[in-house]
């Protein structure tokens, strides 16, 4: 074997038998060495992309619970590896991270049960100013014009809670939140008229609009479709304008809310399609607003 070394190194003499045998020694062991695994293979950037959606979307989920659910999906992945890649991307585990659900996730879950009650301002002709109140089933988008008034107080805000109460009726029961802000004008009188039915009250936070968002939303489009568009000349006129759009909101308004698909709160979603030679036009409040339905 020494023969097989470079000519210089025989010449020299500058390595030892037992050198030459510990070599000799180690290509034996590297012939027969059998290659080790390079471990799991890696997952792709679409597997990841869809653990981090899973824990993203569902932040209660453990590792199993994803491993789980990538399974049923068709996909084969070690818990470990998904704890890597959460780890990675600085996810914390299950729970450390479920807060709970965010505020639009709770109006979402619970909008067939709730109510929002707010009031909005409108000036008259005359410079006066009114205050409306209303109240919205956040489920349906059904609203109600509860009163409009020049000097709201405590005590008108909450025989309106009583009187609209009383106009629901036996479908009180089905609800189970009201939304409101931190107005003076919502006394303990006010909650509890609610707090009677079961209905449980939740505030908003102070100076956040969006908590309050579907209250918010219905006072911007009455404005924008119909008392921005109006003279208003008192409290009376007001109310009669008030009253017929909120029957054109509930009945002959197309919505994009949420499970609405476009049909109004009241509206038949299974009506036939109306030939087109038969549909007409309603004038709402002299022809600011119109309706269209089919001839008699």
């Amino acid at each position: 074997m020494i023969r097989l070394l470079p000519r210089n190194l025989r010449a020299h003499r500058l390595i030892t038998p037992g050198t030459v045998l510990r070599w000799h020694r180690r290509l034996v062991a590297a012939k027969w060495r059998q290659p080790r695994p390079p471990g799991r293979p890696p997952i792709s950037e679409e597997l990841v992309e869809l653990i981090l959606r899973l824990a993203g979307d569902n932040p209660s989920w453990g590792y199993t619970r994803i491993q789980g659910e990538l399974r049923r999906l068709g996909h084969r992945v070690a818990a470990a590896t998904i704890r890597k890649v959460l780890r990675s991307h600085r996810i914390p585990p299950a729970p450390n991270r479920d807060d709970g659900p965010t505020w639009r996730t709770f109006l979402r879950a619970q909008a067939s049960t709730m109510l929002a009650t707010d009031f909005f301002q409108i000036e008259t002709v005359t410079l006066k100013r009114l205050y409306v109140s209303f109240v919205l089933e956040l489920g349906t988008r059904h609203v109600h014009i509860l009163g409009v008034t020049e000097h709201p107080t405590a005590a008108w805000a909450t025989q309106l809670a009583r009187s609209f109460l009383a106009d629901v009726g036996e479908r009180a029961d089905r609800f189970r939140y009201l939304i409101r802000d931190r107005d003076s004008i919502f006394a303990e009188a006010f909650d509890a008229v609610f707090a009677a039915e079961n209905i449980e009250i939740k505030k908003s936070a102070p100076q956040c609009p969006k908590m309050n968002a579907f209250a918010e939303r219905w006072v911007k489009t009455v404005r924008t479709e119909c008392t921005d568009r109006l003279l208003i000349a008192d409290d009376r006129h007001l109310r009669v304008v008030l009253d017929r759009y909120a029957e054109h909101y509930n009945a002959g308004r197309s919505h994009q809310g949420h499970g609405l698909n476009l049909h109004a709160p009241l509206d038949d979603p299974n009506v036939i399609p109306f030939p087109v030679h038969r549909i007409t036009r309603t004038k709402i409040l002299g022809g600011l607003i119109n309706e269209y339905d089919a001839a008699a």
